[in-house]
């Protein structure tokens, strides 16, 4: 009998969001209609932005802002490598550079002191990504990119519902970008947002989602007109009216959803923390994280296995493990077109060929928390190194345990 596997991440659909999208299909309004405005108005709220531009994915969300920013030919953005490929795509995208600076090797965020050394003339913009739901170190980002006069990103597509020094996710770069994907803290199936306190950028992204043109169909049907202008090449990039009311439900939901995941989180680092063969990434303690990802680094000189013998063995026990991410300045694309190399980043790339991430997500059950715990124990002790006393610092899983929700499975 095939085992089932428990994967890293996965949605949460409950009938309330049925019903949301349900009247949305029934409704005159599929596309551009009115939920769109009230989801972007409803994120925007929550994270104490003035602005929302809601768009189809978080890589369209990217790349709205890079376009709003004005980022083009012979500009520099700075971007860390330990990020989805979008990250610096986006830049990309406009004609930019992406230049790499490399991460804190104990919290895999980007360093401000790297990105400090990577500015150039060129430099237009710094992009910091909240890796696994971590906020980076915005006090030191913010006083960087002001004193040079750089523009602050937030990609904020692991992080909705993180805080930094008491302030939310939103309100700590001048845009941030959120995605709805999935595997993320809320989902509109594929979706993302920008969010700002900068009306003109907001003006200027709802233009570009909509093929660069001054006004969309209900505004149009609104003013009882057909003319249109287009005032700038733009893109496709508009988000549906029923996943628009697919987010707004499920954004009811977040501030719960956020605490399991960190209730989960506690779980894992309270059996995980001394357990021979891997050790846990740091979160500063100014951070409140949001945990899309729960990330451990392998202790490999402690083990006869490299990473990859790992992941297999996990899989084999049904426990559905990822890695994030092959950094991006190794992709082949990279390599060709930037002639970036091994050895640009090497914190990130030696982080790499350890991290993987365990399974985390909101219905996530206590008793599956147990089974991941149990099989990770297992494989660590299949491929460790013979040491003096090599179960001194195992801990079985007697500790305070189990994690409750209420939120059921």
């Amino acid at each position: 009998m095939e085992r089932k596997v428990i994967p890293y991440a996965r949605q949460w659909v409950d009938a309330d969001d049925l019903e949301a999208v349900a009247a949305v299909l029934r409704s005159d309004w599929l596309t551009t209609g009115p939920r769109v405005a009230d989801f972007e108005s409803a994120v925007a709220a929550s994270v104490g932005a003035r602005e929302g531009v809601a768009v189809s994915s978080g890589t369209a969300a990217l790349h709205c802002a890079m376009s709003a920013v004005g980022i083009g030919p012979g500009d520099e953005v700075i971007v860390p490598p330990l990020t989805f490929v979008a990250t610096a795509n986006a830049v990309v995208f406009q004609g930019g550079k992406p230049v790499f600076a490399d991460i804190d090797p104990e919290t895999l965020l980007l360093d401000p002191e790297k990105v400090r050394a990577q500015i150039t003339p060129r430099t237009k913009a710094i992009v910091a990504v909240d890796y696994a739901g971590c906020p980076c170190d915005y006090q030191a980002l913010q006083t960087l990119a002001r004193t040079r006069g750089l523009i602050l990103i937030a990609d904020a597509c692991h992080s909705l519902g993180a805080s930094y020094q008491g302030k939310k996710v939103g309100t700590l770069a001048d845009l941030t970008v959120f995605s709805f994907h999935p595997v993320k803290h809320i989902t509109t199936g594929e979706g993302g947002m920008v969010v700002t306190d900068n009306p003109e950028w907001a003006a200027a992204m709802r233009r570009f989602r909509n093929h660069g043109l001054s006004t969309d169909h209900r505004q149009r049907a609104q003013q009882g007109t057909w003319r249109y202008a287009m005032l700038e090449l733009g893109y496709n990039y508009r988000l549906t009216d029923f996943q628009c009311a697919l987010g707004i439900s499920q954004l009811a939901k977040l501030d719960a959803w956020v605490a399991r995941r960190q209730e989960i989180a506690r779980g894992y680092d309270a059996h995980l923390a001394d357990l021979p063969g891997i050790s846990l990434i740091q979160t500063p303690p100014q951070v409140s994280h949001s945990h899309h990802l729960y990330v451990i680094l392998l202790e490999l000189k402690r083990l006869r296995a490299d990473r990859d013998q790992v992941f297999q063995a996990l899989r084999t026990r049904g426990i559905g493990v990822n890695v994030h991410y092959l950094p991006v300045h190794l992709h082949p694309f990279y390599q060709q077109h930037l002639q970036t190399r091994p050895g640009d980043c090497p914190v990130a790339e030696e982080a790499y060929e350890r991290l993987l991430s365990l399974p985390i997500f909101p219905g996530l059950s206590d008793e599956e928390v147990f089974q991941v715990i149990e099989a990770l124990r297992e494989t660590l002790e299949e491929f460790r190194l013979n040491e003096s006393s090599p179960d001194a610092t195992m801990r079985g899983l007697d500790a305070d345990f189990p994690i409750t929700a209420g939120l059921g499975n």
